[in-house]
């Protein structure tokens, strides 16, 4: 493996010493992330909603600005993959597994067991919770991808820099980035990475297990969990193996066309009407309360702090550990287009996508638990599939999501896999399939392990705390990305000159 870089065998080393303490101490190690994530989540989380909600603002400034027009490659570049592709590929990497896991669960959360502002149960909390659901996985998130993906993609195809987080910030600290402060920056960001993936493969490895016990009677648990992890393994390792060409391109087609199927299904046998008129209002609800809700961190006793920690201060860090891997993979495959056109597709297609998502899953959801059968009751993995039990072809659709959540699994450990292997092979835009897949038997011990010691809590808590080292860097990519768009400014109006 002559390609590898220092990057990769420290950062190995790291997996490897959190793997084997969380294997040998797993109360302690929950113990501790448990602590970390309640220090984190009540001191910064005033920090994480005002870092989310600037990126949105910087997102659309750049859309709108003259830098809009500027290339992601040489100004005769054009795109490498079509639109429809394109699109596929970013939201396979962005947010496949979570969409179904928390797709009926967490409207269902907000509106009958922990409503964010109104009471549980009312009617005002239902649509509360689908708003606020359109909130979590919206404009924010897709902003902060597109933030960080702009940064890698510009600095990698418009300058000529390899593909790694410290290139991005040369604009500030010049050649200290080919240093020991270049290889802090990209361990912290394979670091991030390697966690945050491996977060959503336990999501997708208890969400696989409950359809299946729910299905055909498997036991629910760790050795279960462990035995689907290691079959999807192997199916991610072969998809990696094949190239960013083949693999990941094939199946992030296919899951689009498995999402679209089974949202058109669940529409058209679910309340059809009902979630047309919910989507209508709530959507406007989610537009209306933007700026309320973006900035909302519930200072005093009895604003509902809990609800915030447990959901938004969750989630913008959840995004933001998977900032290093979707930003480059997002990087990757949008070569040749315009920033202007990567903007608006970054942020606005997935949006309307997961809001449509949510709405359709969500009002079936609680349209379900106002007939009688309580949904709350299930555990979040097995809320989807119960709801399916009250529905026509209950089992066609149980087996619709379960291969819907395989085949996310596989791409997003597929993609992640591709970028960690970038990343410790000093940017090359074909990293070694060894690499690949060291990195992918890594991803799948931590995930592992995060199950062993405590499951969704013990993933939720390791989310939290390690995102917050990266939010940093990630500011200075955007200072960095700023300062190189004004130079070129600079150079373009000296050559008019």
């Amino acid at each position: 493996m002559k390609k590898v870089s220092k990057v990769f065998y420290i950062t190995l080393a790291l997996v490897a010493i959190s793997v084997i303490l969380g294997a040998v101490f797993p109360n302690a190690v929950k113990l501790i992330t448990g602590n970390i994530k309640e220090f984190v989540a009540t001191s910064f989380g005033w920090y994480y909603m005002l870092l989310m909600s600037v990126m949105v603002l910087l997102s659309i400034i750049l859309a709108v600005s003259p830098y809009g027009k500027v290339r992601l490659g040489r100004d005769d570049e054009r795109p490498d993959f079509s639109t429809p592709t394109w699109i596929a590929m970013l939201f396979s990497a962005g947010m496949g597994i979570g969409l179904v896991f928390y797709g009926a669960a967490e409207p269902i959360s907000h509106y009958v067991t922990n409503a964010p502002f109104s009471k549980e149960g009312s009617p005002e909390a239902f649509k509360e919770g689908l708003s606020a659901s359109y909130f979590h996985w919206g404009l924010h998130v897709w902003a902060m991808y597109a933030m960080v993906a702009l940064s890698l993609a510009y600095f990698q195809f418009r300058k000529q820099e390899p593909g790694l987080i410290s290139a991005t910030l040369k604009p500030l600290f010049g050649d200290k980035m080919n240093g020991p402060l270049g290889v802090l920056i990209d361990v912290l960001a394979v670091f991030a990475t390697v966690f945050g993936v491996a977060t959503t493969l336990g999501f997708g490895a208890t969400q696989i297990n409950g359809g299946l016990s729910h299905l055909f009677g498997i036991e629910v648990g760790f050795k279960s969990q462990f035995i689907i992890i290691a079959v999807v393994t192997i199916l991610f390792l072969i998809s990696a193996w094949s190239g960013i060409g083949k693999g990941i391109k094939y199946l992030s087609n296919t899951n689009m066309v498995l999402a679209v199927l089974l949202l058109i299904v669940v529409l058209v046998v679910g309340p059809t009407l009902l979630i047309l008129n919910m989507f209508t209002e709530t959507f406007g609800l989610y537009m209306q309360d933007f700026l309320k809700m973006s900035f909302r961190t519930a200072p005093l006793e009895g604003d509902n702090r809990g609800w915030l920690d447990g959901w938004t201060i969750f989630y913008w860090a959840w995004w933001i550990s998977w900032a290093p891997f979707v930003g480059m993979f997002i990087a990757r495959v949008s070569r040749g287009r315009t920033i202007r056109s990567f903007i608006t597709g970054v942020l606005v297609i997935p949006t309307l996508f997961v809001s449509i998502w949510f709405a359709v899953f969500g009002t079936t959801a609680g349209h379900i638990q106002d007939s009688g059968v309580d949904l709350s009751q299930y555990a979040t993995e097995l809320v989807l599939f119960n709801m399916f039990d009250q529905m026509p072809l209950s089992t066609v659709l149980s087996i619709i999501a379960i291969l819907l959540i395989g085949s996310f699994f596989i791409t997003s450990a597929d993609s992640a896999t591709f970028v960690l292997g970038m990343q410790t092979t000093k940017g090359s835009l074909i990293p070694p399939a060894q690499v690949k897949i060291i990195w992918g038997i890594a991803q799948s011990a931590v995930a592992l392990i995060l199950l062993y010691i405590g499951g969704l809590t013990a993933i939720q808590n390791t989310i939290i705390a390690a995102a917050l080292p990266f939010s940093f860097v990630m500011i200075l990519m955007i200072i960095a990305l700023f300062k190189a768009l004004a130079n070129e400014e600079d150079v373009a109006e000296l050559k008019k000159k």
